[in-house]
């Protein structure tokens, strides 16, 4: 910032100095050729009166660094100083027309015969022939040398506004850069919306740290009570069968429970770090076209055969719809939609996956014929490890984790969530994703 300011004061001063030296060198250009028309116009009347006394004898005799020409009143060339042999008739240039008319008369154009820009000022003399002197322009520039060492000056001032610039930068910031983000105090007024905008945005972190460590908290203790569930039936049912406290006819039904617990022990598993990966949004890949039509003709195959094994039909009614997503999430999210549907219907129930296009939008809507969620509980249905029928969830092996995974997953592809549910009628959960055309 202190580079910025010094660049924007630098580049102000530098500007207004060259502004100020292009008017002041056009003033001294306007000034010197105004100076050089007045110093040809007196000569030409000094030649005149030469002339007039002398003739031609005197025009001879000058020793004049500017060009002297005498014209005669048809046109003619009578003497050029600089050129001996006959010239062009020169009654048609401007600066002669108007001496042959108005008595005198100048200007600035590029001579045809040196092919240098030169000036002109023309006197007609008492016998109604024209003088006329001239000079190179190139004169006049020269005579703007003179004033070179304003130049240096305006350099010099160049120069000491940018230390300046450097200085004034430093001494503006420097409050800023020794600010005390922990305890910030008004330095300047100005920055006082700043300051309070440091200070809310400090609160807001302490505030999220500590939500997040409360979460940490929780989430750690539900997780180690979801996992010391199943591990403490699994280290007692074996506890019993090593000891031969089973009979043999109950052997069967034991190792059956084992191996009901050891899979909701794997399914929490996978939840967690399921869930996990979709609350850290590392390791997937790149956002692609997806078809939703073929994600959910994939998972209808993939749940079909559990949904008849616990009794409830599953249709399917979609279009092909484009999204831009991760096709994994994707997936993730409408499997837990569909699958929680099932889980928490009861038999003979249906379950109803629709997807279609509506405008801009993209809507795949899951309605079930299940237990419902009370109305004070569906704001915490997305929560982790929370479950409406804790009974029922162990009965059906639920982790709590599904509605959690379709909540970060939806977040995750900008995708919007809204649920509508009434006890003992069922759940309709609908995701509006942006459509890819």
């Amino acid at each position: 910032m202190t580079r910025k300011i010094f660049q924007n004061a630098f580049l102000l001063g530098a500007c207004v100095l060259m502004v100020c030296a292009v008017l002041f060198f056009a003033v001294e250009y306007e000034q010197k050729l105004k100076e050089t028309y007045e110093a040809l116009e007196g000569e030409a009347q000094y030649a005149a009166c030469g002339l007039e006394l002398s003739g031609r004898a005197y025009l001879e005799g000058l020793e004049n660094i500017n060009r002297v020409t005498w014209i005669a009143a048809d046109g003619s060339v009578l003497y050029d100083s600089q050129f001996s042999s006959l010239q062009a008739n020169q009654g048609r240039y401007p600066e002669v027309r108007d001496a042959f008319r108005t008595g005198a008369g100048q200007g600035t154009r590029r001579s045809d015969s040196g092919g240098v820009s030169t000036m002109y000022y023309a006197f007609r003399c008492r016998d109604g022939t024209v003088l006329r002197l001239s000079r190179p322009l190139s004169a006049v520039r020269y005579a703007l040398l003179t004033v070179a060492p304003v130049l240096w000056g305006f350099l010099l001032v160049l120069l000491i506004s940018g230390v300046v610039a450097f200085r004034l930068a430093k001494q503006i910031l420097k409050p800023v850069n020794e600010l005390n983000l922990d305890e910030p105090e008004d330095t300047y007024p100005e920055l006082a919306p700043l300051i309070r905008r440091i200070q809310e945005q400090r609160m807001t972190i302490l505030r999220d740290n500590a939500e997040r460590e409360n979460l940490r908290k929780e989430f750690f203790s539900n997780v180690s009570h979801e996992l010391k569930t199943p591990l403490t039936s699994i280290s007692g049912f074996a506890e019993l069968m090593r000891d031969g406290l089973v009979p043999q006819e109950k052997v069967a039904e034991f190792s059956g429970d084992i191996y009901q617990e050891s899979q909701r022990l794997i399914s929490l598993v996978d939840d967690i770090l399921r869930l996990s990966r979709l609350e850290e949004v590392k390791g997937f890949p790149e956002p692609e076209r997806v078809d939703l039509y073929a994600t959910a003709q994939e998972i209808v195959g993939n749940l079909s055969r559990y949904a008849k094994r616990r009794g409830v039909s599953l249709s399917l009614s979609a279009e092909h719809v484009w999204v831009r997503g991760v096709p994994q999430v994707i997936y993730e999210v409408l499997y837990n939609l569909v699958d929680n549907a099932i889980k928490y219907n009861r038999e003979g129930g249906s379950v109803w996956l629709r997807v279609a296009a509506e405008g801009g939008a993209a809507v795949v809507s899951v309605r079930d014929t299940g237990i419902g969620i009370p109305k004070n509980e569906q704001n915490r249905v997305f929560e982790r490890f929370y479950r409406v029928d804790k009974s029922h969830s162990k009965q059906i092996g639920g982790t709590g984790l599904g509605l959690s995974i379709v909540k970060h997953g939806a977040q995750l592809l900008g995708a919007q969530v809204k649920l509508e549910s009434e006890p003992g009628v069922g759940t309709t959960v609908v995701i509006t994703f942006q459509r890819q055309k």
